[in-house]
């Protein structure tokens, strides 16, 4: 589907200047960041009475006000940590007792040892979803004069509270097995689960051919095996979680660079497999085999957190599978502080493409069937984004980085977004732009850290050596380099998906256009780029791409475009 708007303002500023581009100031804003917490905007209901309230904070200043009751105080006096906040918000519900009793609590009561009064007695209460961290101030950080190290105090609590909130969803799940209380503790994941989003996602996983891929994939396998066996100073001793192990062969790498423990975690029947590869080639002492959604699994007695968390959770256009919403969930609960992302940084680039064989091969062929116009097939087309292979020759832009994903603090939320781009023309003549096209970057640092951004990401050549200097002749062990001292010296691993590289099995993401247009030498293509979760699917992508072309910097823009397409 696509709509025409009225002109943007002229464009005149430099290519890449975010002061002067027409769509927005900021290259990287998400969609909802106008919209107000969902707890916070959330009806609450009074502890002490059935007044229900607009928000957690309404109700937390009514029971002040009406009753007397100070629950973040409370919970601060009674020395009570998350699951005893949770206990005491639950018997209050559960005894309706008064909030004169409620005050005379010491703490030391029977049942804030009872599993019992962790089951929520209402039904999504916010109250137990909201993440405060008042009641856990201490007077050091009340008093500390010093913002940033305030601003640090406030984002520890707040990982501490998410932390505590995914431990206290996976004890319930564990030991009550009351799925239905685990689902209603947040409203968005009841709505994703009664569509069942998931369930033929890690089915997909249990098959033998769409390992077989990944395994084949020499630039995405190399390039893990690169970063993880010649980065021996990070590995040697370390706990590595592997999120979506699949076949474990990650895990293996990790174990043979000198891990201590490697926990590999599946949600897919493939765990059995990994768990037999990894005793045929004896790691069994080393790697232990979890199956279970990552949201939902307990780590192995005596472990509590982890060195370094490595996954292979990109999908389609990065995004697509939303694994990554479970690899942030393992970073919140499992990463000690400190800990490294692999990867550490992914970055989406968006380029203009010529399209033209795509566009014969999948749309124009319909025009012409034995004399007949059979142009109607095409129609629906256009709606959904075409994975496939171009060449470098097809790519008319300069790549833009349409989003730039740190690892490390990247939140669920900021993966909807809105971006702005500009393309600046590579043609040396007048030429057709029929698509857009969307690929990723992929980095490591044994770090953890941001690569600088005049990184440039390592493109592989057909026909390229990915893998000699890591199992050298006879079986020996591979060369161990020496670490690089300084932050400005660290060497970074690096691979890329765009039309520049050896092709891989994630291909590039093709958006077909309805209405294509010439580009000369001078052209910019300015517009925004906005992706989301679907609707229909959680794993699925909505993209909406806004664009107007302008024959040179000083030229009016055209009308804008808009186009909307699914990644499925």
């Amino acid at each position: 589907m696509s709509v025409r708007l009225p002109a943007p303002p002229k464009f005149t500023g430099p290519i890449g200047d975010p002061e002067s581009d027409p769509e927005t100031s900021d290259n990287d804003q998400a969609w909802d960041d106008w919209v107000s917490d969902s707890n916070g905007r959330q009806e609450c209901k009074s502890l002490f009475d059935d007044m229900v309230l607009p928000s957690v904070e309404d109700a937390l200043e009514y029971d002040k006000k009406t009753h007397n009751f100070r629950l973040d105080e409370i919970c601060t006096k009674l020395s009570l940590d998350f699951h005893g906040r949770v206990r005491l918000i639950n018997y209050i519900r559960n005894n309706k007792i008064s909030s004169a009793d409620a005050l005379n609590l010491r703490g030391s009561e029977p049942w804030f040892a009872s599993d019992e009064y962790l089951v929520p007695a209402i039904e999504n209460d916010p109250l137990i979803q909201s993440y405060s961290a008042d009641w856990s101030d201490s007077e050091e950080d009340s008093n500390d004069a010093d913002p940033v190290h305030k601003i640090k105090a406030l984002e520890k609590k707040l990982s501490t509270a998410r932390q505590s909130l995914a431990e206290y969803r996976a004890l319930i799940a564990k030991k009550l097995n009351v799925a239905k209380d685990l689902e209603t503790l947040d409203s968005t994941q009841e709505a994703a689960a009664a569509r069942d989003d998931d369930t033929h996602y890690f089915e997909s996983y249990g098959a033998n051919d769409i390992h077989a891929v990944m395994i084949q994939d020499k630039v995405r396998t190399s390039t893990y095996a690169h970063f993880i066996l010649t980065n021996p100073a990070l590995f040697r001793d370390a706990i590595v979680l592997d999120v979506g192990c699949g076949t474990g062969i990650l895990s293996l790498f990790a174990a043979r660079a000198g891990a201590k423990r490697v926990i590999a975690v599946d949600a897919s029947n493939i765990a059995e497999k990994a768990e037999e590869i990894v005793k045929i080639n004896g790691f069994e002492n080393v790697i232990t085999v979890v199956r279970g959604k990552i949201e939902n699994i307990s780590l192995p007695e005596g472990i509590d957190k982890v060195d370094i968390i490595i996954s292979e959770w990109m999908g389609y256009a990065l995004l697509y599978e939303s694994m990554l919403d479970s690899v942030l969930v393992a970073r919140d609960r499992f990463l000690r502080p400190g800990g490294v992302m692999a990867p550490s940084q992914c970055k989406m680039m968006l380029g203009l493409c010529d399209g033209s064989e795509i566009y014969k091969d999948r749309i124009g062929f319909w025009e012409d069937i034995y004399g007949f116009d059979l142009s109607a097939m095409a129609h629906e087309l256009y709606n959904e984004a075409i994975v496939d292979v171009v060449g470098p020759e097809a790519l008319l832009s300069k790549p833009y980085a349409v989003k730039d994903l740190i690892l490390s603090d990247i939140t669920v939320r900021e993966l909807d977004f809105s971006a702005s781009f500009n393309l600046a023309s590579t043609v040396e003549r007048r030429t057709k732009v029929h698509s857009f096209v969307l690929y990723f970057d992929v980095f490591f640092t044994a770090s953890g850290l941001p690569v600088p951004p005049s990184t440039e990401v390592k493109c592989i050549k057909d026909g390229e050596v990915t893998l000699a200097e890591l199992w050298p002749v006879g079986g020996k062990p591979a060369h161990q380099r020496r670490q690089s001292m300084g932050r400005e010296k660290e060497k970074t691993t690096s691979f890329s998906t765009g039309p520049r590289s050896q092709p891989t099995h994630w291909k590039q993401t093709i958006f077909m256009l309805r209405e294509p247009f010439m580009i000369s030498e001078e052209s910019i293509v300015v517009g925004s780029f906005r992706c989301r979760k679907s609707e229909t699917n959680s794993r699925e992508l909505d993209v909406e791409i806004h664009y107007s072309v302008q024959e040179d910097e000083s030229a009016n823009p055209s009308e804008t475009v808009v186009q909307m397409y699914t990644v499925r």
